[in-house]
Formats: C-alpha cells, sequence, structure tokens
C-alpha cells in the first residue's frame, strides 16, 4: 500500500512539513498558565497594601528568587532601590491610587546578588463586580538594553558638547589672532571698533587694523573676506599682513590694495579662488586746518559713512571698485576728505547692512544702506565711542538676523578744548 507525503510526515500542500506545523500548533496550545510563567516580560500580583501574592518565573528569574522567598514574605516596595521605595511611596503608589493606572514608570530592582536591575513599570488596581479594589496587578519590562542605549547616547552627547566647547574655544582664540588685541592711539583722534560674531563656533573673514606709517601718518583698513571657517581665516591672515607690509613699501591707498589684489589672485586663482571686499585709508593730520586728511580706496567693499559735525550726514562713494583677488587688474575706487574736528567717519562691513530686521532669514527685509543712512543722521554729531555703542546696540536690537559677522570701525577728530583754542 503506498503512502501519501502526508503520511510520511512530507511537504504537505503548502510546503511546510508535517511536523513543524505539528510543533508550531503545539505552541498555539501553551496553557494560559505556561503563557503568564514564561512571558517575556515580568508579571506581579500584590494585594492592596503591596504584599507579593503572586510572582511569574520570568521576574523570579531577573531577581535571582525563589517564588517562595517572595510570596506572602515581601511587598512589591522591598524589592525597589532606596530611591525608588521613596518615590514609590510619594509618588507611585498615590497615584495608582487615585488613577486606577499608572504605566511606564522606570524603576530599579534589587537583584539578590546585589546588582540593580533597570525596569519599566505598569501597574493597574483590578476590582470587583461591585467596583471594589481587590489587588494590584504589576508588569514588568527589562529596562537593561534600553538603559545602555541611553547611556551611549548621553556619552554621545557629552562628547559632542566638549567637541563643540573645544572648537568654539578655538575659533574664538583664532578670531582674536586676525584682530588687533588694541587700537593704536592716533594724537588728535578719537577711534573706536567692535566685532560682532554671528555664530560663536565659526571663524569669521571680517577684519580691521590701524597702524602707524612713516612718521606723521597712519594707515587703516576694514574688510570682508569671502567664506567662514579655517580657510576664510587662512585668507584673511594673508590679506592683513598683506596690506601692512604693502602700505609700508607705498603707503598710497590704490597701490596699496594693488598689491594685495596681485597676492590673492596669484596665490587662489584655482578651483577654490577666494576674494575680499577692503577700503584702505591714509590718514595725515592738518595741524593748520584741524583735522586730518583722509584719502580712502575701496575694492568693492560698501562705502564709509561720515556724520558731520553740523549734524548731517552722508556715504563717501567710491563707485567702481572691484573685488579684490578676482581679476588680474581690478579697478581701485579712490576718494579723498577732510576729517574736521567735530566729524565722524565710520567703515563698516555688510553684516550690518545685510541684517534681516526681524530676526528671521525667510524673506524678511534687509536693514539696508537708507536705513544706515537715517541712523547716521540721527546720531550726529557723535563721537567714535558713542557711534560704536550705537552700532553695538543696534545689532543686538537684531538677534539672529544678524547672520554675516560684522566689524565697525570709527574715527573722530574731537573738538578743540577752550584751552587750547585759546
Amino acid at each position: 500500500m503506498c503512502r501519501t507525503d502526508d503520511e510520511e510526515g512530507g511537504p504537505q500542500e503548502d510546503g511546510t512539513p508535517s511536523d513543524e506545523q505539528a510543533q508550531f500548533s503545539a505552541l498555539l496550545e501553551d496553557s494560559a498558565e505556561d503563557l503568564y510563567e514564561h512571558a517575556p516580560c515580568g508579571y506581579l500580583s500584590t494585594q492592596l497594601d503591596g504584599r507579593i501574592a503572586k510572582v511569574n518565573a520570568t521576574l523570579l528569574g531577573w531577581l535571582g528568587h525563589q517564588r517562595d522567598d517572595l510570596v506572602g514574605r515581601k511587598h512589591f516596595s522591598d524589592l525597589l532601590t532606596v530611591g525608588g521605595r521613596l518615590y514609590h511611596e510619594t509618588h507611585f503608589a498615590p497615584l495608582l491610587r487615585m488613577q486606577g493606572e499608572i504605566s511606564g514608570i522606570a524603576l530599579e530592582l534589587k537583584v539578590k546578588d546585589g546588582s540593580r536591575l533597570p525596569v519599566l513599570v505598569t501597574s493597574t488596581v483590578k476590582r470587583g463586580s461591585d467596583g471594589q479594589p481587590l489587588l494590584i496587578r504589576t508588569t514588568i519590562f527589562d529596562a537593561r538594553d534600553r538603559r545602555a542605549y541611553e547611556t551611549e547616547l548621553l556619552r554621545a552627547r557629552q562628547e559632542a558638547d566638549q567637541e563643540r566647547d573645544r572648537l568654539r574655544t578655538l575659533a574664538t582664540t583664532l578670531q582674536k589672532t586676525l584682530l588687533p588685541p588694541t587700537l593704536v592711539n592716533v594724537p588728535g583722534l578719537d577711534v573706536s571698533a567692535y566685532y560682532h560674531l554671528a555664530s560663536p563656533d565659526e571663524v569669521g573673514g571680517d577684519f580691521y587694523d590701524l597702524f602707524p606709517l612713516a612718521a606723521g601718518t597712519w594707515g587703516l583698513f576694514l574688510g570682508d573676506v569671502c567664506g567662514k571657517g579655517a580657510a576664510a581665516a587662512a585668507v584673511t591672515s594673508l590679506t592683513r599682513y598683506t596690506l601692512r607690509a604693502a602700505a609700508v613699501y607705498d603707503p598710497d591707498p590704490a597701490a596699496v590694495l594693488g598689491n594685495l589684489n596681485t597676492v590673492l589672485n596669484h596665490e587662489y586663482n584655482g578651483t577654490d579662488p577666494r576674494f575680499c571686499t577692503v577700503v584702505f585709508g591714509l590718514l595725515t593730520p592738518e595741524p593748520d586746518r584741524g583735522g586730518f586728511h583722509i584719502t580712502l580706496s575701496s575694492g568693492g567693499h560698501p562705502p564709509a559713512l561720515l556724520m558731520r559735525a553740523d549734524g548731517t550726514a552722508d556715504f563717501l562713494h567710491t563707485p567702481g571698485g572691484q573685488l579684490i583677488g578676482v581679476l588680474p587688474d581690478a579697478h581701485i575706487a579712490t576718494t579723498t576728505l577732510h576729517l574736521a574736528p567735530g566729524d565722524t567717519l565710520l567703515l563698516h562691513t555688510d553684516g550690518l547692512t545685510e541684517a534681516h530686521t526681524n530676526a528671521t532669514t525667510d524673506g524678511s527685509e534687509r536693514y539696508g544702506d537708507d536705513a544706515l543712512l537715517d541712523f547716521g543722521r540721527a546720531l550726529a554729531p557723535t563721537t567714535a565711542s558713542d557711534t560704536i555703542g550705537a552700532v553695538r546696540d543696534l545689532l543686538h536690537t537684531f538677534g539672529t538676523g544678524v547672520d554675516d559677522d560684522t566689524a565697525v570701525l570709527a574715527i573722530h577728530v574731537p573738538r578743540p578744548t577752550r584751552e587750547e583754542q585759546q
């Protein structure tokens, strides 16, 4: 007599071997008691006072106890650490009585060997048909993997915070090396400057300086290198030292910027071109007239703002000045002025005029040149320190709307005192 594949334990019509199907069916037919005892979580039943009435094998295995060690002998709170027991008495138990259920509470259980088991606890008050509470059923989940994950996540976050602090310190230190620690004292001139960092995590490309040249003359410059970070800092450093060296060789402002243009165009004319906007000035005192004669040359830089002693203000336009470092022979625009007693000249980078007025960057209005001109007219006549203080306050009102570093440099010729006039 022939046997079928089914009778021989071979594959059935659905391709599943009959013995595997039998084992699978047997698992589905486990008793409720077996499911309770060997569930993937701990089960605990207690009387209303917390005395343990029933506990499953899973939780006993986690804790290393025998059933007789706990049932009828211990309260649920006895399984908790000191901190957990305090929390249970002050929060867990009162909330459970009021709400009838409390879930997902992180606690630690004491294991028999003295170690601790992190768990998540959910408890429910079971009531009789008359609505009276009878017992408390508690489900306990092993949270060791979760605790390990949280610990690793916390460690990674702490390391990231430390690295960010280290980079921030490095950026701040590097930024300081790109700016003069103090401005040189120029007899007959009041000078003040301010550097506003848009982000403490990145080195900016703005720069300024004021330094002596030949007897009776001083040079000043203020500019903005494209980009941020270490690459921009390298260009800024090269730019500052090139400007100083070029001014010693030939202090004519147009010649100074021409030399800088040659250096940047030669060094950064490959796949990663670098350029900057910059204004360079030569200051010479005029004792006969009082004040200073200033020659300003600009390479694509925003115009300086002149605030006169008579309360008027206007821009010193240098039209046609081209970005420094882009073309082999950039056009340099030059203008001259007499800075009389009571006058103030403000040099700034475009981080000021391009700031967002409502602290957002999505479609909001920029501050702009017109607003800066109105600002200068309302401020004039003024001093260098008052001007920088007002600009500092203005930038702070923009908050996060200042998304680019801003450098400002103000020079002012004080009015002579009565004794000097006599």
